[in-house]
């Protein structure tokens, strides 16, 4: 059984905020418990929100090799572990499991990739007649991702 009642919040995995409900997961297919998370309350939202912009003044003056060689180690270890990502989306969305792996599993990896091969030539600044258009990091956003296809939002710039 899965149980993931903390949040991941400025590094650490962290008890939520007071008044933090714990949810059943249910397996769709079984409709037996498969395991648990927390569902975080605004003053989560804020505590990861804040910790984001921390981290922001650092993150926005990484050069392209450094973003590229994150996500190379991210794709690593998305790599390393595949079969439980795809175990885990099988067990709490009821994907079978050929279509968590190929499909799911295997969109987020295309999508890790596709951001590496973007970054790779992606134009940061550029001339346009008299005009130098520069684009930079401008902050924090938070982004919610479908219950049913959470891999596939990962999409990168075209």
């Amino acid at each position: 059984m899965r149980e993931y009642t903390k949040l991941y919040i400025d590094g650490a995995w962290v008890d939520p905020a007071g008044g933090a409900q714990v949810l059943d997961v249910i397996n769709p297919a079984t409709e037996e418990v498969a395991g648990h998370v927390s569902a975080g309350t605004a003053a989560d939202v804020d505590r990861a929100a804040d910790a984001a912009r921390r981290a922001f003044a650092s993150w926005a003056v990484t050069t392209r090799e450094e973003r590229i060689d994150l996500l190379q180690r991210i794709i690593a270890e998305y790599k390393r572990r595949e079969i439980e990502i795809a175990d885990a989306i099988t067990e709490e969305m009821g994907a079978p499991r050929s279509l968590a792996l190929r499909a799911q599993t295997g969109s987020g990896l295309a999508h890790l990739e596709a951001a590496v091969a973007v970054l790779r030539n992606y134009a940061f600044a550029e001339e346009q007649g008299t005009t130098r258009i520069v684009r930079e990091p401008i902050g924090v956003c938070g982004l919610i991702t479908p219950w049913n296809w959470p891999l596939m939002m990962w999409a990168p710039p075209h």
